[in-house]
């Protein structure tokens, strides 16, 4: 079993729907898949259709529950959904070890699934720290552009910190680009750049791109996956290539 962290320091950066799009094909793909939405906004748990007046991943962070009592079964798939709670989680969530509080959480169940995708916030907060602490690997959607380079300094700062002291073993899976327009020269000289950066910090950027499409944002509307709302939209071809590459599958 894995636990995959989306993570970015940056915000529009299609970081939700790369969640929701790398859980879902996963599912497509007759896995067992656990999504943990740790954002405050909720994006996730709406689209999946959560109830999020129950236990949440607030209660699981805060030990008021355990992973097991707050999973929700949705069509789209098992859920631990958000709370807008958590946007207080810095200051509640203080307790010696809080880091590992997510961590300690999910062993109970990690033989459940094959998969587990957790949504973090755009920013560094608590809640980062846990997912990351949490996770096996993280994947970093990015646009390219300037201030998507800056944000991915950021987290590999973030990143290497906790591999020092929390999480060892994390990897980087790798730098999805997002929301893509391959025809700017712009884009493609970032592009060029992001690549480098990625070689410094030991991973790389997906051959695999993900276009610009009103699909998405019409299936995450419709509170479905963009797979089974338009399984022939560029963006949808784009998150298939890209799970295939990350599986391996050729």
């Amino acid at each position: 079993m894995e636990v995959i962290a989306i993570a970015t320091q940056k915000g529009g950066t299609g970081k939700t729907t790369t969640a929701h799009a790398l859980g879902a094909g996963l599912i497509w793909r007759a896995n067992r898949v656990l999504f943990i939405d740790l954002d405050p906004q909720g994006n996730l748990s709406y689209i999946l259709r959560a109830d999020m007046d129950g236990a949440t991943s607030y209660e699981v962070l805060t030990g008021q529950a355990t992973a097991k009592e707050a999973i929700q079964h949705k069509p789209g798939g098992d859920i631990i959904p958000a709370s807008p709670a958590l946007s207080g989680a810095n200051l509640e969530v203080n307790k010696t070890g809080k880091e590992y509080r997510l961590r300690e959480a999910l062993e109970p169940i990690r033989n459940d699934y094959d998969y587990i995708v957790i949504d973090t916030p755009p920013a560094l907060s608590i809640l980062t720290v846990s997912a990351l602490t949490a996770s096996d690997s993280v994947i970093v959607p990015a646009q390219a552009d300037i201030f998507s380079l800056q944000g991915i300094s950021q987290l590999y700062d973030t990143i290497q910190a906790i591999q020092q002291h929390s999480n060892p073993s994390l990897s980087i899976k790798g730098i999805l680009l997002t929301r893509h327009n391959t025809r700017a020269i712009l884009s493609r000289d970032l592009t060029q750049v992001m690549s480098n950066m990625a070689q410094q910090m030991g991973t790389r950027v997906y051959d695999s791109v993900i276009r610009e499409g009103i699909a998405i944002k019409e299936a995450q509307a419709s509170q479905q996956d963009i797979y089974s709302y338009a399984p022939r939209a560029n963006p949808t071809r784009d998150y298939i290539a890209f799970i295939d590459e990350l599986l391996g599958i050729k």
